[in-house]
């Protein structure tokens, strides 16, 4: 009878022994077609190797440690404040662990070792680790899932005491390729016993690499337990490609689709809304079609969002209305019940309570004061080419359509400036601004310029 290990979920859990991680992070995109390493690939707007991460520290991992390769200083930034250790020279899974030795070479209790592209749910890591702390624990213990389609998997070979050995498809007999019981690379080991295993770990196999699974060989020939915690379907994604990374994204938006929904928002249309990992949706939001959300969203209650707005990191407060077809840019702040309308794009810049932007208009660097009007076409012209500048616009006012304000600017509280005003200097509390001097008509200007310009064109035929 194959013994694996299945435990009820969920129910309190509390890692009993001091716990580790070595998260393997040190593979290239090369299978992927891609500069940048696989582990820096995103999912919800977050590296692979962060969702890996974020997971370890719900699991109160007392220290981590990513192994990565030279020159991966994205990745190295990425994973920060953790410690860090470079696999100079890619000899493979079990190579790569020990380069992580020296870092925990104190440490006594559990180490997972994780992989920076491969998701794994805290359920299944909990259950992973309950069977390490639990009577008879294995002194090895493997996540393993049933794959209809185990191509390209090592395949865990169970027998009557328990997890025999791991066999790698290369090095696999056909007998030992039916076999769809795979490991998915996710260990729980002892520090100490991780360590004297990896020592007697050979590169006697087909790739010439030192193989991690080994250890589950050595660990059997000693008269160590090895066992395997079998995953439910669903529960890990090992990301090695474009099209895993395009199933791990669908996955996790099916997910948030449906938590942001549990929590008391509305989508009209879910499967056309995107969302980031740190989306935060208030109660009573309605989000309209052909929604994306980027990384750093926070909507208060009783917001709309109309179809096809792009958001990322901005701050929605209650009441707001947002689109259709608006673009909020990092830094934009829409206050309690502003309206900000079609193709309106917001960038570092404050729309207090009340103010209206509604049409075709960029606001950046800018603040809008409570219950201003902003008239259609209007640009707060920010940059000079060399710095950014700040337009001030006080609550009350009312700004005219095809406005230019020319940073630094600052429009007074309650103040109006004309249709088509290009306004260079500050404008009073209460005054108009208009540019000086009245409509001119130039009679006849225009039939003698297209003329002009014809012949311009006619000459240069000839």
């Amino acid at each position: 009878m194959v013994r694996t290990y299945s435990l009820p979920w969920p129910r309190p859990f509390m890692t009993q022994r001091p716990t580790a991680a070595i998260v393997l992070a040190a593979g290239l995109g090369t299978r992927m077609k891609s500069a940048r390493p696989k582990v820096m690939h995103a999912v919800g707007g977050l590296p692979l190797v962060g969702h890996v991460l974020a997971t370890l520290h719900q699991l109160n991992v007392s220290r981590i440690v990513v192994v990565i390769g030279p020159g991966m200083d994205d990745v190295a930034k990425a994973v920060a404040p953790h410690q860090t250790v470079i696999q100079s020279e890619r000899l493979g899974t079990g190579h790569a662990v020990l380069q992580a030795k020296n870092a925990l070479k104190d440490f006594a209790g559990d180490i997972i070792i994780a992989y920076g592209a491969d998701l794994l749910t805290i359920d299944a890591y909990r259950r992973l680790m309950a069977v390490r702390n639990g009577p008879d624990a294995p002194s090895v213990a493997v996540m393993g899932f049933q794959l209809n389609d185990p191509t390209g998997m090592g395949r865990l070979l169970i027998g009557h005491k328990g997890l025999e050995r791991i066999v790698e498809e290369k090095d696999a007999t056909p007998d030992e390729k039916r076999v769809r019981l795979c490991n998915s690379g996710i260990f729980a080991v002892d520090a100490v016993t991780l360590w004297t295993l990896l020592a007697k770990v050979d590169k006697n196999n087909a790739k010439g690499e030192y193989y991690l699974t080994d250890i589950v060989k050595h660990a059997r020939a000693a008269g160590l337990a090895c066992g395997v915690v079998q995953g439910e379907e669903g529960e890990w994604i090992g990301i090695d490609s474009r099209a895993g990374l395009a199933a791990a994204e669908a996955r996790f938006q099916a997910h948030m689709r449906h938590a942001v929904m549990a929590g008391g928002a509305t989508l009209s249309d879910p499967a056309t809304v995107y969302f980031s990992h740190d989306t935060k949706l208030g109660q009573d939001v309605e989000v309209g079609p052909h929604v994306m959300f980027g990384p750093g969203v926070t909507v208060a209650n009783n917001v709309f969002i109309k179809g096809y707005c792009h958001i990322e990191g901005a701050r929605i407060e209650a009441g707001a209305i947002v689109g259709p077809f608006a673009r909020l840019r990092p830094g934009a702040v829409i206050g309690p019940d502003a309206h900000i309308g079609n193709f309106v794009e917001i960038k570092n810049a404050t729309i207090e309570k009340g103010a209206k932007v509604n049409h075709l208009t960029y606001i950046g660097d800018a603040r809008v004061g409570a219950g201003a009007n902003v008239g259609a076409g209007v640009i707060t012209a920010n940059y000079d080419g060399f710095n950014k500048s700040f337009t001030d616009i006080g609550p009350g006012a009312s700004i005219g359509s095809n406005a230019v304000l020319v940073a630094p600017v600052k429009i007074g509280a309650g103040a109006m400036t004309g249709a088509g005003a290009v306004v260079r200097k500050d404008v009073p509390d209460n005054a108009l601004a208009v540019n000086e001097g009245g409509q001119k008509n130039i009679e006849g200007f225009a039939a003698k310029y297209r003329a002009k310009k014809k012949a311009e064109k006619d000459k240069k035929k000839k």
